[in-house]
C-alpha cells in the first residue's frame, strides 16, 4: 500500500513538473516526492518539518485549513506567510473520497503555475489516492469488532479475552493514555476511523439504557489527562453525524485497556444525563454531571414506573410545580435563591412548594423527603 501511494505522488510531481507530498486529513506524512532542484527556497521549513518529523505543526495546520482545504474540491492556491515559517505560495490537492476529504496533496507554487488542464489530472490522480486511503480505512474499521466485543462481553474470562484480542490489535497504543467517547443514539453502521482524529477505534454497540437502540462508542488517544480536546473534538464530529438529537458523553482519562468497560459505562452515563440536562450541553464529561454519576449507576427495569411520591407531580398539568420543587432542591432549599432563578416572588414560590407538599406527602423540611423527591426528579429526567 506504501508504494502505491508513493507512484502516485511521483506521477504527480511528474505531471506538474514539481515535488508533490502527500499527508493524510491530520496532516501526517504518508509519500514525498524526490527532490533534485539547486533552488533551496524549494525545501522551505514547513516542507523540511514533514518530511524529517512525518508531521505538520498543529499552527501550520490550522494556517492552511483556514483557507478552507477541508471543504474544497478543488485546488487551492495559498499564499505566502513568513511569519509562519511558510515561505513559498503553495497549491493543495484535496484527497477525496464519496465527498470526504481524506487528505492532501502539497506543492509550491511557481510562476509561471501549473496550467488548469495540469492540474484537472492531477487531481485525478488524486481521486486515485482517496479510493485507496478510503480502502484502508474500511480495512481499518475491523478493529470495531475487537472494540465492541469488549464493551459487550460479560464480566470474566470472555472479557479478558476480548480485551487480549484488542490489546493486541492495537499494538503499543494499546498502553497509552486515552479515553472513551459516546454518542447516542446512532442509527448507522460504524464510520471509518479515518473520519475522527485521534481515534484508536470505532464500535456501534447496543446502548446500555437499553430501548432496542444504538450507541457510538470511540476509544480516543489522549497526549495528557487534562487535554480533553481530542475527545470533544470527537464527540462534536460524530454527534453532528448522527443528528440534533443525538448527545455525547466523556470518560475520564484511563492508561491501558483493563478499565476500558467502566471507561464506557462512564461515558454512556455522561452522555445521558447530556440528554437529560441542557445545562450539561450537546457533550458531557461524565466528571462534571454530578447525581447523574449515581443515579445512571442504578438498575431500571425500562417498564419501571416513577416513585409513587411523584406520580401526580410529574403528570402535565403540574410541569411548573416539578420544576419549582427541582430548582428549590437545586439550589439547596435557599428561597432566595430559588425565587431569583425561576423570575418569581417569594410568596409565590412558597405557595406553590406547599402545593408539591400536597401532591406528594412529602415534608419539604425532612432531609430524607427531600433527598427522595430530588432523585426522583432527576431520575424522571433520565
Amino acid at each position: 500500500m506504501k508504494g502505491d501511494y508513493q507512484e502516485l505522488v511521483d506521477e504527480i510531481s511528474t505531471l506538474l513538473d514539481a515535488p508533490a507530498t502527500l499527508e493524510n486529513r491530520d496532516f501526517g506524512l504518508v509519500a514525498f516526492g524526490a527532490h533534485d532542484s539547486d533552488d533551496d527556497t524549494a525545501m522551505d521549513p514547513v516542507r523540511t518539518r514533514s518530511i524529517l518529523t512525518r508531521r505538520s505543526t498543529p499552527a501550520v495546520r490550522a494556517w492552511f485549513e483556514g483557507f478552507g482545504i477541508t471543504r474544497a474540491t478543488g485546488p487551492v492556491r495559498i499564499p505566502a506567510a513568513p511569519e509562519a515559517g511558510v515561505f513559498r505560495s503553495r497549491i493543495c490537492l484535496p484527497v477525496r473520497h464519496r465527498g470526504v476529504v481524506l487528505g492532501y496533496v502539497w506543492l509550491l507554487d511557481t510562476d509561471p503555475g501549473p496550467t488548469d488542464e495540469q492540474l484537472g489530472a492531477a487531481m485525478d490522480v488524486a481521486a486515485r489516492i482517496g479510493a485507496l486511503l478510503s480502502d484502508e480505512a474500511r480495512a481499518g474499521t475491523d478493529l470495531s469488532r475487537e472494540f465492541g466485543a469488549v464493551l459487550t462481553a460479560e464480566r470474566g474470562w470472555q472479557r479478558d479475552m476480548a480485551v487480549a484480542a484488542l490489546r493486541e490489535a492495537l499494538g503499543p497504543d494499546a498502553d497509552g493514555l486515552h479515553t472513551v467517547v459516546c454518542v447516542t443514539p446512532w442509527a448507522d453502521d460504524t464510520p471509518s476511523v479515518r473520519t475522527v482524529p485521534s481515534a484508536a477505534a470505532l464500535a456501534a454497540v447496543p446502548s446500555p439504557s437499553g430501548a432496542g437502540t444504538l450507541s457510538l462508542a470511540a476509544l480516543v488517544r489522549l497526549r495528557s489527562a487534562g487535554h480533553l480536546d481530542p475527545a470533544t473534538s470527537a464527540a462534536d464530529r460524530l454527534r453532528t453525524a448522527a443528528g440534533p438529537s443525538a448527545a455525547g458523553g466523556i470518560a475520564r482519562p484511563r492508561r491501558g485497556l483493563a478499565e476500558l468497560a467502566g471507561s464506557w459505562h462512564e461515558a454512556a452515563s455522561a452522555a445521558r444525563a447530556a440528554t437529560a440536562e441542557n445545562r450539561f450541553g450537546p457533550v458531557a464529561e461524565w466528571s462534571a454531571i454530578g447525581p447523574y454519576r449515581l443515579l445512571t449507576a442504578l438498575p431500571r427495569p425500562p417498564d419501571s414506573a416513577p416513585d409513587p411520591a411523584v406520580v401526580t407531580l410529574l403528570t402535565p398539568p403540574h410541569t411548573e410545580l416539578a420544576r419549582t420543587a427541582e430548582v428549590f432542591l437545586d439550589c439547596a432549599g435557599q428561597a432566595s435563591r430559588t425565587a431569583a432563578e425561576l423570575g418569581i416572588h417569594r410568596q409565590t414560590l412558597y405557595y406553590r412548594l406547599s402545593r408539591v407538599q400536597q401532591l406528594t406527602g412529602l415534608d419539604l423540611n425532612d432531609g430524607e423527603d427531600r433527598l427522595l423527591l430530588h432523585m426522583a426528579l432527576k431520575g424522571a429526567r433520565l
